[in-house]
Protein backbone atom coordinates (compact mmCIF):
# COMPACT_ATOMS: atom_id res chain seq x y z
CA UNK A 1 0.00 0.00 0.00
CA UNK A 2 1.33 3.42 -0.96
CA UNK A 3 1.72 5.90 1.87
CA UNK A 4 0.73 8.89 -0.30
CA UNK A 5 -1.70 9.19 -3.23
CA UNK A 6 -0.71 9.24 -6.87
CA UNK A 7 -1.36 12.76 -8.14
CA UNK A 8 0.06 15.80 -9.91
CA UNK A 9 2.34 17.54 -7.41
CA UNK A 10 3.15 21.17 -8.23
CA UNK A 11 4.90 24.14 -6.68
CA UNK A 12 3.74 27.68 -5.98
CA UNK A 13 6.56 30.22 -6.20
CA UNK A 14 6.63 33.32 -4.00
CA UNK A 15 6.47 36.70 -5.79
CA UNK A 16 8.61 39.64 -4.63
CA UNK A 17 7.74 43.28 -5.37
CA UNK A 18 10.17 46.06 -6.38
CA UNK A 19 11.22 46.50 -2.73
CA UNK A 20 11.86 42.79 -2.27
CA UNK A 21 8.72 42.36 -0.16
CA UNK A 22 6.35 39.41 -0.38
CA UNK A 23 3.51 40.27 -2.79
CA UNK A 24 0.75 38.41 -1.00
CA UNK A 25 -2.20 39.29 -3.31
CA UNK A 26 -0.34 38.03 -6.40
CA UNK A 27 0.74 34.91 -4.53
CA UNK A 28 -2.82 34.13 -3.51
CA UNK A 29 -3.92 34.49 -7.15
CA UNK A 30 -1.24 32.03 -8.22
CA UNK A 31 -2.33 29.51 -5.58
CA UNK A 32 -5.97 29.86 -6.61
CA UNK A 33 -5.05 29.41 -10.27
CA UNK A 34 -2.89 26.38 -9.47
CA UNK A 35 -5.72 24.78 -7.52
CA UNK A 36 -7.68 24.58 -10.78
CA UNK A 37 -5.02 22.14 -12.01
CA UNK A 38 -4.25 20.11 -8.89
CA UNK A 39 -5.08 20.17 -5.20
CA UNK A 40 -1.62 18.83 -4.35
CA UNK A 41 0.51 21.95 -4.06
CA UNK A 42 3.62 22.85 -2.11
CA UNK A 43 5.77 25.88 -1.35
CA UNK A 44 9.52 26.23 -0.80
CA UNK A 45 11.03 23.54 -2.92
CA UNK A 46 14.28 24.57 -4.60
CA UNK A 47 12.24 26.40 -7.24
CA UNK A 48 10.31 28.18 -4.53
CA UNK A 49 13.39 29.81 -2.97
CA UNK A 50 13.06 27.81 0.22
CA UNK A 51 16.83 28.07 0.55
CA UNK A 52 16.77 31.90 0.44
CA UNK A 53 13.93 33.16 2.64
CA UNK A 54 14.21 34.64 6.11
CA UNK A 55 12.11 33.22 8.94
CA UNK A 56 9.74 36.17 8.61
CA UNK A 57 9.29 35.59 4.88
CA UNK A 58 8.91 31.86 5.47
CA UNK A 59 6.13 32.41 8.00
CA UNK A 60 4.29 34.96 5.82
CA UNK A 61 4.25 32.69 2.77
CA UNK A 62 3.25 29.62 4.79
CA UNK A 63 0.38 31.52 6.42
CA UNK A 64 -1.06 32.73 3.10
CA UNK A 65 -0.52 29.35 1.43
CA UNK A 66 -2.14 27.31 4.17
CA UNK A 67 -5.13 29.67 4.30
CA UNK A 68 -5.75 29.30 0.57
CA UNK A 69 -5.50 25.51 0.61
CA UNK A 70 -7.64 25.08 3.69
CA UNK A 71 -10.31 27.26 2.09
CA UNK A 72 -10.85 24.42 -0.41
CA UNK A 73 -10.17 21.62 2.09
CA UNK A 74 -6.80 20.75 0.52
CA UNK A 75 -3.69 19.64 2.40
CA UNK A 76 -0.78 22.15 2.32
CA UNK A 77 2.74 20.78 1.84
CA UNK A 78 5.63 22.95 3.00
CA UNK A 79 9.22 22.52 1.86
CA UNK A 80 11.96 22.93 4.46
CA UNK A 81 15.48 23.54 3.16
CA UNK A 82 18.45 24.78 5.17
CA UNK A 83 22.11 24.15 5.84
CA UNK A 84 21.12 23.96 9.51
CA UNK A 85 19.21 20.97 10.85
CA UNK A 86 18.09 22.93 13.96
CA UNK A 87 16.65 25.60 11.66
CA UNK A 88 14.78 22.92 9.73
CA UNK A 89 13.38 21.40 12.91
CA UNK A 90 12.35 24.83 14.15
CA UNK A 91 10.49 25.62 10.93
CA UNK A 92 8.75 22.25 10.95
CA UNK A 93 7.65 22.87 14.52
CA UNK A 94 6.28 26.33 13.67
CA UNK A 95 4.32 24.85 10.77
CA UNK A 96 3.09 21.96 12.93
CA UNK A 97 1.86 24.53 15.45
CA UNK A 98 -0.29 25.90 12.61
CA UNK A 99 -1.72 22.43 11.99
CA UNK A 100 0.40 21.66 8.92
CA UNK A 101 1.28 17.97 8.77
CA UNK A 102 2.89 17.38 5.36
CA UNK A 103 6.44 18.43 4.55
CA UNK A 104 9.01 18.20 1.80
CA UNK A 105 12.63 17.95 2.92
CA UNK A 106 16.08 18.01 1.34
CA UNK A 107 19.42 17.07 2.84
CA UNK A 108 21.67 19.83 4.22
CA UNK A 109 24.04 20.70 1.38
CA UNK A 110 27.16 22.31 2.87
CA UNK A 111 28.82 18.91 2.66
CA UNK A 112 27.72 15.46 1.55
CA UNK A 113 26.29 13.47 4.47
CA UNK A 114 27.97 10.22 5.49
CA UNK A 115 25.86 7.11 6.04
CA UNK A 116 25.66 7.75 9.79
CA UNK A 117 24.85 11.42 9.24
CA UNK A 118 22.13 10.45 6.79
CA UNK A 119 20.52 8.18 9.38
CA UNK A 120 20.78 10.94 12.01
CA UNK A 121 19.07 13.42 9.68
CA UNK A 122 16.07 11.21 8.97
CA UNK A 123 15.87 10.11 12.62
CA UNK A 124 15.76 13.68 13.91
CA UNK A 125 13.26 14.86 11.28
CA UNK A 126 10.91 11.90 10.91
CA UNK A 127 11.03 10.50 14.44
CA UNK A 128 10.97 14.01 15.88
CA UNK A 129 7.53 14.63 14.34
CA UNK A 130 5.74 11.26 14.24
CA UNK A 131 2.38 12.94 13.59
CA UNK A 132 3.70 14.47 10.33
CA UNK A 133 4.38 13.07 6.85
CA UNK A 134 7.62 13.65 4.95
CA UNK A 135 8.53 13.53 1.29
CA UNK A 136 12.23 13.63 0.41
CA UNK A 137 13.53 15.65 -2.54
CA UNK A 138 16.50 13.79 -4.05
CA UNK A 139 18.61 16.39 -5.85
CA UNK A 140 22.27 16.84 -6.81
CA UNK A 141 22.53 20.18 -4.98
CA UNK A 142 22.44 18.21 -1.72
CA UNK A 143 25.74 16.59 -2.78
CA UNK A 144 24.41 13.12 -2.01
CA UNK A 145 21.83 11.34 -4.13
CA UNK A 146 19.96 8.56 -2.36
CA UNK A 147 19.72 5.19 -4.05
CA UNK A 148 16.58 3.11 -4.42
CA UNK A 149 17.94 0.63 -1.88
CA UNK A 150 18.59 3.41 0.64
CA UNK A 151 15.01 4.59 0.24
CA UNK A 152 13.82 1.07 0.95
CA UNK A 153 15.83 0.95 4.17
CA UNK A 154 14.69 4.40 5.28
CA UNK A 155 11.06 3.55 4.53
CA UNK A 156 11.27 0.50 6.79
CA UNK A 157 12.81 2.58 9.55
CA UNK A 158 10.46 5.58 9.30
CA UNK A 159 6.76 4.88 8.64
CA UNK A 160 6.04 8.61 8.20
CA UNK A 161 8.45 8.88 5.26
CA UNK A 162 5.79 8.75 2.55
CA UNK A 163 7.35 9.72 -0.76
CA UNK A 164 10.22 10.98 -2.87
CA UNK A 165 10.82 13.56 -5.60
CA UNK A 166 13.27 12.53 -8.29
CA UNK A 167 14.02 14.53 -11.44
CA UNK A 168 15.07 11.63 -13.63
CA UNK A 169 14.01 9.76 -16.71
CA UNK A 170 16.50 6.92 -16.20
CA UNK A 171 14.55 3.72 -16.74
CA UNK A 172 16.82 1.69 -14.49
CA UNK A 173 16.67 4.19 -11.63
CA UNK A 174 12.91 4.62 -11.91
CA UNK A 175 12.41 0.87 -11.92
CA UNK A 176 14.67 0.59 -8.88
CA UNK A 177 12.63 3.12 -6.94
CA UNK A 178 9.38 1.28 -7.59
CA UNK A 179 10.94 -2.11 -6.86
CA UNK A 180 13.13 -1.30 -3.83
CA UNK A 181 10.79 1.14 -2.07
CA UNK A 182 7.28 0.26 -3.29
CA UNK A 183 5.52 1.67 -0.21
CA UNK A 184 6.69 5.20 -1.02
CA UNK A 185 4.96 7.35 -3.62
CA UNK A 186 7.63 8.38 -6.11
CA UNK A 187 7.08 11.70 -7.87
CA UNK A 188 8.89 11.90 -11.19
CA UNK A 189 9.08 14.65 -13.78
CA UNK A 190 6.85 14.25 -16.79
CA UNK A 191 8.87 11.83 -18.95
CA UNK A 192 10.08 9.87 -15.92
CA UNK A 193 6.48 9.54 -14.78
CA UNK A 194 5.46 7.94 -18.07
CA UNK A 195 8.36 5.49 -17.81
CA UNK A 196 7.57 4.76 -14.16
CA UNK A 197 3.93 4.10 -14.93
CA UNK A 198 5.00 1.10 -16.98
CA UNK A 199 6.24 -0.54 -13.76
CA UNK A 200 3.71 0.59 -11.17
CA UNK A 201 1.96 3.49 -9.50
CA UNK A 202 3.82 6.80 -9.27
CA UNK A 203 3.04 10.51 -9.39
CA UNK A 204 3.97 13.51 -11.52
CA UNK A 205 6.35 16.13 -10.21
CA UNK A 206 5.06 18.92 -12.44
CA UNK A 207 8.14 20.67 -13.83
CA UNK A 208 6.68 22.16 -17.04
CA UNK A 209 3.69 24.09 -15.73
CA UNK A 210 2.60 26.71 -18.26
CA UNK A 211 -0.88 25.22 -18.41
CA UNK A 212 -2.74 22.28 -16.93
CA UNK A 213 -4.37 20.58 -19.91
CA UNK A 214 -1.28 18.78 -21.20
CA UNK A 215 -0.15 17.79 -17.70
CA UNK A 216 -3.50 16.11 -17.12
CA UNK A 217 -3.11 14.34 -20.47
CA UNK A 218 0.26 12.98 -19.31
CA UNK A 219 -1.13 11.96 -15.94
CA UNK A 220 -4.09 10.17 -17.51
CA UNK A 221 -1.93 8.40 -20.09
CA UNK A 222 0.29 7.06 -17.32
CA UNK A 223 -2.61 5.95 -15.14
CA UNK A 224 -4.15 4.13 -18.09
CA UNK A 225 -0.76 2.85 -19.36
CA UNK A 226 -1.81 4.10 -22.78
CA UNK A 227 1.58 3.60 -24.40
CA UNK A 228 0.24 4.66 -27.79
CA UNK A 229 0.22 8.23 -26.49
CA UNK A 230 3.68 8.14 -24.91
CA UNK A 231 5.79 9.03 -27.99
CA UNK A 232 3.85 12.22 -28.75
CA UNK A 233 3.80 13.35 -25.13
CA UNK A 234 7.52 12.62 -24.60
CA UNK A 235 8.43 14.42 -27.82
CA UNK A 236 6.42 17.44 -26.68
CA UNK A 237 8.21 17.48 -23.30
CA UNK A 238 11.58 17.37 -25.09
CA UNK A 239 10.55 20.19 -27.43
CA UNK A 240 9.27 22.28 -24.51
CA UNK A 241 12.65 22.01 -22.78
CA UNK A 242 14.51 22.73 -26.02
CA UNK A 243 12.49 25.90 -26.62
CA UNK A 244 13.02 27.02 -23.03
CA UNK A 245 16.80 26.80 -23.24
CA UNK A 246 16.87 28.34 -26.70
CA UNK A 247 15.29 31.46 -25.21
CA UNK A 248 16.43 31.55 -21.60
CA UNK A 249 20.02 31.42 -20.35
CA UNK A 250 20.90 28.15 -18.64
CA UNK A 251 22.95 29.96 -15.97
CA UNK A 252 19.92 30.90 -13.87
CA UNK A 253 19.20 29.20 -10.57
CA UNK A 254 16.23 26.80 -10.59
CA UNK A 255 13.56 29.22 -9.40
CA UNK A 256 14.04 31.54 -12.38
CA UNK A 257 12.50 28.96 -14.71
CA UNK A 258 9.54 28.20 -12.48
CA UNK A 259 8.78 31.89 -12.19
CA UNK A 260 8.54 31.99 -15.97
CA UNK A 261 5.85 29.35 -15.74
CA UNK A 262 4.10 31.20 -12.89
CA UNK A 263 4.11 34.35 -15.03
CA UNK A 264 2.37 32.45 -17.84
CA UNK A 265 -0.35 31.33 -15.42
CA UNK A 266 -0.69 34.72 -13.70
CA UNK A 267 0.44 37.54 -16.05
CA UNK A 268 1.18 40.00 -13.23
CA UNK A 269 3.55 37.57 -11.48
CA UNK A 270 7.04 39.15 -11.23
CA UNK A 271 10.10 37.32 -12.53
CA UNK A 272 12.51 38.65 -9.89
CA UNK A 273 14.25 36.44 -7.33
CA UNK A 274 15.57 37.23 -3.88
CA UNK A 275 19.11 38.62 -4.17
CA UNK A 276 21.81 37.86 -5.01
CA UNK A 277 20.12 35.63 -7.61
CA UNK A 278 18.79 37.15 -10.81
CA UNK A 279 15.56 36.30 -12.55
CA UNK A 280 14.84 35.97 -16.25
CA UNK A 281 14.91 39.17 -18.34
CA UNK A 282 11.56 40.21 -19.78
CA UNK A 283 12.76 39.84 -23.36
CA UNK A 284 13.69 36.20 -22.81
CA UNK A 285 10.32 35.50 -21.19
CA UNK A 286 8.45 37.03 -24.13
CA UNK A 287 10.53 35.09 -26.66
CA UNK A 288 9.82 31.81 -24.90
CA UNK A 289 6.07 32.43 -24.71
CA UNK A 290 6.00 33.35 -28.39
CA UNK A 291 7.76 30.10 -29.32
CA UNK A 292 5.35 28.09 -27.16
CA UNK A 293 2.43 29.79 -28.86
CA UNK A 294 3.87 28.87 -32.25
CA UNK A 295 5.13 25.34 -31.58
CA UNK A 296 3.24 24.01 -28.52
CA UNK A 297 0.02 25.99 -28.07
CA UNK A 298 -1.59 23.11 -26.16
CA UNK A 299 0.90 23.80 -23.34
CA UNK A 300 -0.46 27.31 -22.75
CA UNK A 301 -3.54 28.11 -20.66
CA UNK A 302 -6.79 28.90 -22.40
CA UNK A 303 -7.55 32.62 -22.10
CA UNK A 304 -11.06 34.06 -21.95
Amino acid sequence: MKRYPSCILATCCAPWDERGQFDEPVFRRLVQTSLTGTRHLYVFGTAGEGYAVSDEQFDAVVRAFSEELRAVDADPMVGVISLSLPTMLNRIQRCADRGIRTFQIALPSWGALSDRELRTFFRDVCDGFPECRFLHYNLPRAKRMLTAAEYGELAERHPNLVGTKNCTDSLSFVYGLLHEAPQLQHFLTETGYLYGSLFGECGILASLVTGWSRLRDIFDAGKQRDVTRYPTLIQECELFTKLLFECVADTHIDGAYDKIFARVLVPEFPLRLLPPYEGTPEVEFQEFVAKLQERLPAWLPARD
